[in-house]
């Protein structure tokens, strides 16, 4: 077995790659397929990792954008940035991946999402997405995967950071942060601001949506470890994001400005001590919280307010043992929905979870082994469990296979919302009968690396039951599908030649209704992406492209989202060593096209050709 510790490697799951390279990591450790740190090589999870120096090159502005070129992800969204958006992965709705943010969840428990569109992406230093059925880790939602957010922490010496951008739409976007240590005790401060004119939400020449639906948003987070002694530490965490968009609302008959006020917070203290040379405990409190409050025609006094707090309490024990390592975790949750405007008949819920995970890495054999079993004041007790095994064929080719389990429970809004009717647009009403969604997954991969080269092919079915969706589009309300059937082929490649960089990813879905034989809501059968970058000199240049196929914006078919594809490009200059411009070109072909329709079949607007300027002071 490989003699990597386990302390020695959570060391490691945090270190950030030199700028300007762009070798591939064969000792990069990853933490989100296993809750333990493991080399990213080892994982038999179909796993993406998204480092500080990638989210830097992308020059993208926003979160939305830049999990839109991952493979096996699809996003669709309402407008420009900051408007509602929505992540399918690998085929699945968007309610079934977990989302965390430095291993808290601050999704809403009425919506049963995570506001992406919120989360500042000049706080983040790192993302982990997994795909794939991960319930006997995370809970509940964990259908399609999940995705780890790590915000920025520390940085060795005290250094200082900053980011300036500014482009089309009028869109301004300020970053800036300290981070070091001090004797025993590591910090980091950041501030990120994003401010933008952006275009009307909806494309159409209707005199009441012809304004610009501007976005704001201002975040900060804080993170500080002190070392107590040799293998203790204590941290706490924070994370805010503030910020308002402005929308066009199909319930609106007059010129009236509609926008939303939202807030998202994490805060967390934790403790980790390596109390023997076998033994690791993490212990974590923390709360999540997601809050909006919308102004409409149709909204109360002070404006529609929803709230979601999650209070979580995370202990885990990682155990060395002669051969693997065994983990034994609690997961607490206890979440809790407010609202003015709705008055929903159950406001709290709490869950306990006990997870066991055993994880082996042993010659040119991988093997992890997870049960979950989880007990819910709402819905009872649920029982999920994954196996999967890996096989170095030699030091370059290896094989997985895995079966894994995984569940949704029905939000408060699929439930407990009560009957509203919305004129000539239709009627939502909750329905508390619903039975909560199961998966069954099963999927195999090969996968090539070496020091220039990556290349991965994963197939799977994932099974559906009880699969929960609205009926009618017209008189919507949330029903079980008797089952949804998803098959997929997900390719993926990475290639380095001197200073040539070649990438793309392909995703061939076929994500169907088993009664109905129709295609999920605003999913593709084939979504692909490819990069080129060139370095020479100071210089970087990059090309992106990315296209997907017809998709359908109901579940009977009948209104479809043409196709579409973007061509992208970004160019970078090294001013001196710290300094460095980026400028980036969206939409060069400035194509149109949509994501999807609102419910009076009006096309939500996505950005035309645009550009994008930052000068960034990054010391070494």
């Amino acid at each position: 077995m490989k003699k990597t510790t386990i302390a020695s490697l959570i060391g490691l799951a945090f270190s950030t790659p030199t700028f300007a390279t762009e070798n591939i990591n064969l000792d990069e450790v990853i933490v989100t397929a296993s809750r333990t740190p493991q080399l990213r090589e080892s994982a038999i999870a179909d796993v993406t990792v998204i480092d500080a120096e990638e989210i830097q090159r992308t020059g993208q502005s926003t979160l939305v954008e830049l999990l839109a070129r991952q493979p096996g992800i699809e996003i669709t969204s309402s407008g420009g940035a900051g408007t509602i958006s929505s992540i399918f992965m690998r085929g699945t709705n968007s309610g079934h991946v977990v989302v965390l943010i430095d291993g808290l969840r601050i999704d809403s428990a009425t919506l049963g999402s995570t506001a992406l569109e919120n989360i500042p992406i000049g706080q983040i230093d790192r993302i982990e997405i997994l795909r794939g059925p991960a319930s006997s880790l995370y809970g509940q939602d964990a259908i399609g995967g999940v995705i780890q957010i790590f915000t920025k922490k520390n940085s060795g010496d005290v250094k200082f950071n900053a980011n300036l951008g500014y482009g089309s739409y009028n869109t301004k976007r300020a970053d800036a942060g300290v981070s070091g240590n001090i004797r025993d005790t590591r910090f980091a401060l950041n501030v990120s601001s994003l401010n933008t004119n952006s275009f009307s939400a909806i494309d159409t020449k209707n005199k009441d949506y012809n304004d610009n639906d501007a976005n704001r948003n201002l975040a900060f987070s804080v993170n500080v470890t002190h070392v107590i002694e040799s293998g203790h530490e204590i941290g706490f965490q924070f994370l805010h994001s503030d910020g308002r968009v402005h929308f066009d609302n199909a319930n609106n008959f007059s010129n009236f400005d509609s926008y939303s006020d939202s807030k998202q917070y994490s805060c967390a203290l934790f403790s980790n001590n390596q109390f023997t040379d076998f033994w690791l405990s993490k212990v974590r409190i923390g709360q999540g919280t997601d809050e909006s409050r919308t102004f409409d025609q149709s909204s109360v006094v002070g404006g529609d307010f929803y709230k979601t707090s999650q209070f979580q309490l995370n202990w885990q024990n990682d155990f060395k043992l002669s051969v693997g390592v065994l983990t034994l975790l609690y997961d607490g949750l206890y979440q809790k929905v407010q609202s003015n405007s709705v008055s929903y008949i159950v406001k709290t819920r709490d869950n306990d979870g006990f997870v066991a995970n055993y994880l082996l890495d042993y010659n040119a054999h991988s093997l992890q082994v997870s049960a979950r079993h989880d007990s819910n004041s709402q819905f009872g007790s649920h029982n999920t469990g994954s196996l999967g095994y890996g096989y170095k064929i030699n030091p370059n080719w290896r094989a997985t296979a895995s079966y894994g389990t995984a569940f949704k429970a029905p939000t408060f809004n699929d439930l407990y919302w009560p009957f509203k009717d919305y004129g000539i647009y239709g009627s939502y009403s909750g329905n508390p009968n619903l039975k909560p969604e199961q998966s069954r997954n099963i999927e195999a991969s090969l996968r090539y690396q070496d020091i220039d080269t990556t290349l991965s092919a994963t197939a799977f079915h994932n099974s559906v039951d009880n699969l929960i969706a609205l009926n009618n589009q017209f008189t919507a309300r949330p029903v079980n599908i008797n089952k949804a059937t998803i098959n997929g082929l997900s390719l993926s490649t990475s290639q380095r030649l001197g200073n040539l960089n070649l990438g793309g990813s392909f995703d061939l879905l076929s994500p169907k209704d088993d009664k109905t034989d129709k295609l999920l809501v605003r999913r593709a059968n084939r979504h692909t992406s490819a990069n080129v970058s060139y370095f020479f000199g100071d210089w970087r240049l990059g090309i992106e492209a990315i296209a997907s196929s017809i998709r359908f914006n109901d579940a009977t078919n009948q209104h479809s989202l043409a196709g579409y594809g973007l061509l992208n490009a970004t160019i970078d200059y090294k001013l001196s060593k710290d300094w460095s411009v980026q400028t980036r070109f969206n939409n060069i072909l400035d194509k149109k096209y949509a994501l999807g329709l609102d419910f009076g079949g009006e096309a939500y607007s996505t950005p035309r050709a645009n550009i994008f300027v930052n000068i960034r002071y990054q010391p070494d």
